[in-house]
């Protein structure tokens, strides 16, 4: 059934992102691919067209004028899945940090087990991140653990970005309330979907960290995730309006 779309947002992603996008479309089950393209100057956005010839009516791109941020370019994404049928949004990186199998098995949390949000979780069984230095990891692990004591969450890879949302979570969701642009992001969502009373179910995965192109982490996106938790922990959580 057609019933699913993977978000990759790109910025600077030539090296990786005709790779990801065939290994997605050779998967068993059918996903849709939505590009979110935020004006790379190394030519992203013409690989992802040429391709569209290929993959008509399967490959989507959206194209932004400049570099707003992953937050941004997720919320650009699930809007436009909303305007369309699709019932599993997933989130997932160009660089194969994520690996595309996953998918399925992200899928099947949501589609099968009941969840309604299915995350990727490198720490719920040890820790399996791979080519990472320790120090990388350590402060990772350690931030999940920090939102964990001050958030009362109970998810232990709080700031994983490789996730499947069933389409009624992020119909209740209201984007104008959601702040954070950097990886804060992806813990506001997941904080979010927890105090509305959602299921959220952590799928372990491997980890492995870009060979190809560049890292976009920076010390400003590891401060508003730092900072951003505190103003979480005392946001007001309210679902979207209806219409």
């Amino acid at each position: 059934m057609k019933d699913s779309l993977v978000i990759i947002p790109t910025f600077n992603e030539k090296e990786n992102i005709e790779r990801i996008i065939r290994k997605v479309f050779s998967l068993e089950k059918e996903f849709d691919i939505l590009i979110v393209e935020d004006n790379s100057p190394d030519g992203t956005a013409a690989i992802v067209k040429e391709l569209m010839k290929e993959f008509p009516g399967r490959l989507h791109i959206e194209e932004r004028k400049g570099k707003l941020g992953l937050g941004t370019a997720y919320i650009h994404g699930f809007k436009w899945a909303m305007q369309r049928e699709y019932q599993y949004i997933f989130e997932m990186d160009a660089d194969f940090s994520h690996n595309p199998d996953d998918l399925l098995k992200l899928y099947d949390a949501c589609a099968r087990q009941g969840a309604d949000v299915a995350i990727g979780s490198r720490y719920i069984k040890g820790v399996n991140v791979v080519n990472w230095p320790m120090g990388r990891v350590l402060m990772s692990y350690f931030a999940s653990y920090y939102v964990r004591m001050i958030t009362r969450m109970k998810v232990m890879d709080t700031t994983a970005g490789f996730k499947c949302y069933r389409r009624k979570l992020l119909e209740t969701i209201d984007f104008n309330r959601i702040k954070f642009t950097g990886y804060a992001f992806q813990i506001e969502m997941k904080y979010t979907a927890w105090k509305l009373g959602f299921t959220i179910k952590e799928v372990p995965i491997i980890f492995t960290d870009r060979t190809e192109g560049t890292s976009k982490m920076s010390r400003g996106i590891f401060r508003e995730a730092i900072l951003g938790v505190i103003q979480l922990r005392f946001k007001r959580i309210r679902p979207k309006k209806a219409a």
